[in-house]
């Protein structure tokens, strides 16, 4: 079964009322492929998950930046899993380079996350990506074979599992990785799969590309056979966003 695109949007740390008001009309309004086409997933700051949930479009879904590792308690300015369930949000972002980096969230901690958001009925779009000095010592597919092993470890059943390839050199800075370069390490993840999970995983996850897409860029990217969508930054906040949902069309005619 040919596997679904996807397409989500990383809001990051950005956004007040009236500008996610403005971004959720461009959206709703904008004529992009059916359901069956291209799966869309919008993921806005904490604080906006309900005022996008309720006025965004049903075809899209939501999904929330970071969850916690376990269950709620003593853990001041964490989000639950369950909290997330209890909102009906859908989807949640782990793993992002940023968390990974900027607050030091190790392997072992990406994957116990994932397989509790997964314990508790949340989707998941797993993060994993090397950065500059890896990539140009050779050690790319070393990296994120050691991120994606610490949630091959923890999880069995991948059904709700989206992996994004995000090199963290190309994330918000304009550099993106040729399609060559996104095919190339979505081709070893995905035999990384086969080896080490099943076959059947293996054709059946969706590993997306992040970092630096744009209008411009999207249809070559998502015409690579192992690129199966994309988790957009910066452009996810533009109306070029809508152009990049419609690159679904590239993967239906190939």
């Amino acid at each position: 079964m040919a596997r679904k695109f996807f397409v989500g949007g990383n809001w990051k740390c950005n956004g007040t009322s009236e500008e996610v008001k403005k971004i959720v009309s461009t959206l709703n309004e904008g004529h992009v492929p059916s359901s069956d086409v291209v799966e869309v997933v919008i993921s806005p700051p904490f604080v906006f998950l309900p005022l996008v949930k309720d006025s965004l479009k049903p075809d899209f879904h939501v999904a929330a930046q970071n969850c916690w590792v376990k269950k709620g308690g003593a853990f001041t300015g964490e989000v639950s899993a369950e909290m997330l369930v209890n909102l009906s949000i859908p989807w949640v972002i782990l793993g992002h380079s940023e968390r990974r980096l900027l607050l030091s969230e190790s392997n072992e901690f990406v994957g116990d996350k994932v397989a509790y958001a997964l314990s508790q009925g949340l989707k998941v779009i797993a993060c994993v990506g090397e950065t500059l000095e890896q990539r140009e010592a050779g050690s790319t597919m070393d990296v994120v074979a050691a991120q994606t092993k610490a949630i091959a470890e923890r999880v069995k059943d991948w059904a709700d599992v989206v992996l994004a390839y995000e090199p963290v050199w190309a994330i918000g800075t304009g550099k993106v990785a040729t399609p060559a370069q996104a095919q190339e390490v979505h081709f070893e993840l995905r035999k990384w799969l086969k080896e080490n999970t099943s076959s059947q995983v293996a054709a059946t996850t969706r590993i997306i590309y992040g970092g630096s897409v744009t209008a411009t860029n999207c249809k070559e990217l998502a015409a690579q056979p192992d690129v199966d969508g994309f988790l957009v930054g910066g452009a996810s906040l533009k109306p070029e966003f809508i152009e990049i949902i419609k690159s679904a069309e590239v993967k239906k005619s190939v």
